[in-house]
């Protein structure tokens, strides 16, 4: 076999597993090493603001849970999760309309390590190689990862700033079938989308659902952002208005803590013993610590509160961002007005390409994830995706600025090849 300390990444490409083939490195990961670094202002990553938690009193509450219950907290649990977790979770989603009549009950709650492995385990019970997977373009970039890595083949279909078309959704099953692909579920973020940061209107809601529902497509709805509004209530989930072939992923990591890992799934009652034989095969269980932390949290502290803290930080930082790109971006460009969530999209003028151009932005000391990295097809360069969760409104205008010189410097080259020609 050779010396193994001489071995290389490619003497193990004929020992991988075909899935993995083609996975690729995330967009976003790829930055973090410069984006992180404290001369760089990063509009990158998706970073909860969790400085604006108590966090004195979020420690004192950990340490009174090992002290009391540490027994319970830190040994293994069942697969499902938690059963109060499980019951407060119900709570959670009858806040926005998933309740009882909808079929939601804790006995249909499966917990797992963020929204992340979520998707994983939806894309471990359906997807076959092969297959096909609706997806907004542009869409999450780590769902593109799980559906990669299930061999599975990802389609976008269109939006607007009212999120979703109807017509486009219609035309792309039509599309598909016409080429004898098969296409398993749709996925989609509707509510504060990320990255584009719209919504999907009230009236396309139905209509989504009714073409789903004709064409016997499974929807996967990922509501991450949907409680993180700052301009007026979202529209109620898909999931409120559906008993059957609508799964609904969310988690704590965006309104509580993203290091914590515990997100869920509410499953169709057919499923969920397939879901919960899934994630066993796959984790064993998740983490009763983790989940205890969850519980202790939403049952003594004013989470609702503190979820009225993010929003109103999360909304002043959109707003500063807006009128940043207002002030400062060139004649041009162009971007999404989100009324909740963590990002703006860009679409920058004269065909600029955002991912040929970070390389002059992390010289510029700003950072910020080019489109490329939300099209299973690599398209999208024209685009770039904003985060204003994670800076103060200080820091957004300075890297707006900056951002805007490297467009203003990438336009005047751009001009000057051109002349050249």
């Amino acid at each position: 076999m050779g010396d193994v300390a001489g071995t290389t990444l490619d003497d193990y490409m004929d020992r991988y597993a075909r899935r993995v083939m083609g996975m690729t490195a995330s967009e976003i990961r790829a930055l973090f090493a410069v984006a992180n670094r404290p001369e760089v202002v990063s509009l990158a990553g998706g970073m909860p603001y969790v400085a604006a938690l108590p966090l004195d009193t979020v420690g004192a509450m950990i340490g009174k849970l090992i002290a009391q219950q540490g027994e319970t907290a830190l040994q293994y649990g069942i697969g499902q999760g938690m059963v109060e977790l499980r019951e407060q979770i119900c709570e959670l989603m009858a806040d926005v309309g998933i309740d009882g009549s909808v079929g939601a009950s804790p006995d249909d709650v499966v917990v797992t390590i963020g929204g992340q492995q979520a998707l994983d385990l939806v894309a471990r019970l359906f997807l076959d190689p092969g297959d096909v997977v609706l997806a907004e373009g542009p869409t999450y970039v780590g769902a593109l990862g799980v559906f990669q890595a299930a061999q599975a083949r990802v389609v976008h279909v269109q939006m607007d700033e009212d999120g979703l078309i109807p017509e486009a959704l219609a035309a792309a099953i039509l599309a598909q079938r016409a080429q004898g692909n098969r296409i398993k579920f749709l996925y989609t973020i509707p509510t504060y989308q990320n990255p584009a940061g719209v919504t999907l209107s009230e009236s396309r809601r139905e209509e989504v659902l009714q073409i789903c529902e004709r064409e016997g497509l499974l929807v996967i709805e990922d509501d991450p952002y949907g409680r993180l509004g700052f301009d007026g209530e979202a529209p109620r989930p898909l999931r409120a208005r559906r008993r059957d072939g609508v799964f609904y992923l969310s988690t704590f990591s965006k309104t509580f803590a993203p290091g914590l890992r515990v997100g869920w799934i509410l499953a169709p009652h057919a499923v969920r013993d397939k879901l919960v034989m899934t994630t066993e095969a796959n984790i064993l269980c998740p983490s009763n610590l983790a989940q205890s932390v969850i519980t202790t949290y939403l049952s003594t502290q004013p989470w609702r509160e503190q979820l009225k803290i993010y929003q109103q930080i999360y909304g002043e930082r959109r707003d500063a961002m807006l009128s940043a790109l207002s002030d400062l971006m060139p004649s041009g460009t162009q971007w999404t007005r989100p009324n909740g969530g963590l990002f703006v999209w860009a679409t920058l003028p004269d065909d600029l390409d955002s991912k040929a151009m970070v390389p002059r932005a992390i010289a510029a000391r700003v950072a910020y994830v080019p489109g490329t990295g939300f099209y299973a097809d690599g398209t999208g360069q024209k685009h770039m995706r904003l985060n204003f969760s994670y800076p103060d409104p200080e820091r957004i205008r300075e890297g707006i600025r900056r951002l805007a010189g490297v467009i203003e410097q990438e336009t005047a080259t751009r001009a000057v090849f051109h002349g050249a020609l």
